[in-house]
C-alpha cells in the first residue's frame, strides 16, 4: 500500500501544480531512487486521462559523461531532450540524488560547458513555452545533508509541501501588495547594505504551480540599479560545491568584488561563466513558515519565511527582466535576526516579519 502522504503529494503535483488535462502529453522524469513517488505521478497522470512519458536516470551515469566526455561533446546543444520536452505539454521533474556531492571533485569548467549545453532546454521551458513543476523526494543523501533521520526528514518534506497552497497564496497576495508599484528596495543586516530598483517590473508568486514545496515571490531587479553589498549567512550551493561565507559587492548593477571562506574559486569562476553572470537575475522573498531550518537544498531554503534571496545571473523572462546567463544562482540572506525591508524609505519587513496589516 502506497505511502498516504506520497499519494497526496503526487495529486498535487498533477492536479494542482501543473493541471494535467485529458488528451495530454506528460514528460515525468527523476532519479530511480524516487520510483514510489513517480509511480503515484504516472498513476495521477494515467487517471486524469493524459500519456505519461517517463525518462528515469541515475546520478552515476550522468557523472561518467561529465567526467570522460570531450570538451566538444560537453559543449554539443542537447537536442534529444530538447525535443522531448518541445513534444509535452507539461514537465514533472522530481529530484532523488544518490549524492549531494557526486559532482563536487570534478573540474568547474566542464561542468560550466554542460549548463551552457543545457541552456537551450531551461530558456524553453522558463520561457512559458511548456507548464512545469520540480520536485525532491526524501531520500537518505538529502536527510544526510540536512542533518535529519530518514524519517525526520521525510516529515520535514511532507509537511512543507502537503499543505493548503490556496491559503498560502491567499497570503502571498498581501506580501506582494507591499512591494507592487514601488521602486527602491533597500536591504539592511549584518554585513548587508544593499539597494535595487524593481520599477516598472511585476511581482511573480510561487504559489505551488511550478517548484514544490513553494513559498515566495520574486522580482527582477533593474539590470544596472544595484548599489551596496551584501554578506550571506548560509552557504550558496552550485552543482554540489559548497561556497561559504559569500561576500558580494555591487556597483550600477554588476558585483565588483567577491570573496569567500571556502571555495572561492568557484565562485570567481562562476562569476566569470559569461557577461550577465555578474548581474542580478532576481530578488526572491521567503514566504513559507513552515519551512524553518536551513538543510541545504535551495528548493526548500529559497521558501524559508523571513529569508531573501537574490539569483545572480539568468532572469526570468515573466519577472520582466533582461538579464542573460547560463547560470542563475540563488543566495540566502536571513533576515530573521537584525535584518530590515525598506521600500522608498519605508519600513515594509523587520526581523523577517511583513508589515501586512
Amino acid at each position: 500500500m502506497a505511502d498516504p502522504r506520497i499519494e497526496k503529494l503526487a495529486d498535487i503535483l498533477v492536479n494542482y501544480s501543473v493541471g494535467v488535462k485529458e488528451g495530454e502529453r506528460i514528460l515525468v522524469t527523476g532519479s530511480y531512487l524516487a520510483r514510489p513517488l513517480l509511480e503515484q505521478v504516472v498513476k495521477k497522470v494515467a487517471q486524469a486521462g493524459a500519456e505519461p512519458v517517463t525518462k528515469i536516470g541515475m546520478d552515476s551515469v550522468g557523472y561518467m559523461f561529465l567526467k570522460y566526455g570531450s570538451e566538444e561533446m560537453l559543449q554539443r546543444e542537447d537536442a534529444v531532450y530538447l525535443s522531448l520536452v518541445k513534444s509535452c505539454d507539461a514537465l514533472i521533474s522530481i529530484s532523488a540524488p544518490e549524492n549531494t556531492k557526486g559532482l563536487s571533485e570534478l573540474d568547474s569548467q566542464r561542468l560550466s560547458w554542460r549548463q551552457k549545453a543545457t541552456m537551450s532546454v531551461s530558456e524553453y521551458v522558463m520561457g512559458g513555452n511548456v507548464r512545469w513543476v520540480g520536485c525532491n523526494f526524501p531520500v537518505p543523501a538529502l536527510a544526510q545533508e540536512a542533518e535529519m533521520s530518514l524519517e525526520d526528514y521525510e516529515e520535514f518534506v511532507y509537511s512543507a509541501t502537503n499543505i493548503d497552497w490556496v491559503e498560502n497564496s491567499r497570503y502571498q497576495d498581501k506580501v506582494k501588495n507591499l512591494f507592487d508599484g514601488g521602486k527602491e528596495v533597500h536591504i539592511i543586516g549584518p554585513g548587508t547594505d544593499l539597494t535595487f530598483s524593481i520599477a516598472g517590473r511585476p511581482g511573480i508568486k510561487c504559489d505551488g504551480h511550478y517548484n514544490m514545496p513553494d513559498g515566495e515571490i520574486f522580482y527582477a531587479p533593474v539590470e544596472n540599479s544595484a548599489n551596496g553589498y551584501i554578506t550571506y549567512d548560509f552557504p550558496a550551493i552550485r552543482m554540489g560545491k559548497e561556497v561559504s561565507d559569500v561576500y558580494l559587492e555591487f556597483k550600477d548593477g554588476k558585483v565588483v568584488k567577491a570573496s569567500a571562506s571556502k571555495n572561492e574559486d568557484f565562485l570567481i569562476s562562476s562569476l566569470d561563466t559569461d557577461e550577465g553572470a555578474r548581474f542580478i537575475g532576481e530578488f526572491g522573498i521567503g514566504v513559507n513558515y513552515g519551512i524553518q531550518r536551513f538543510t541545504k537544498d535551495i528548493l526548500f531554503d529559497e521558501k524559508i519565511g523571513g529569508t531573501i534571496h537574490l539569483a545572480l545571473g539568468r532572469a526570468y523572462p515573466e519577472s520582466g527582466g533582461t538579464n542573460v546567463s547560463a547560470i542563475h544562482w540563488d543566495m540566502i540572506k536571513d533576515l530573521r535576526k537584525d535584518g530590515k525591508i525598506l521600500l522608498d524609505g519605508k519600513m515594509i519587513a523587520e526581523n523577517g516579519k511583513f508589515l501586512t496589516d
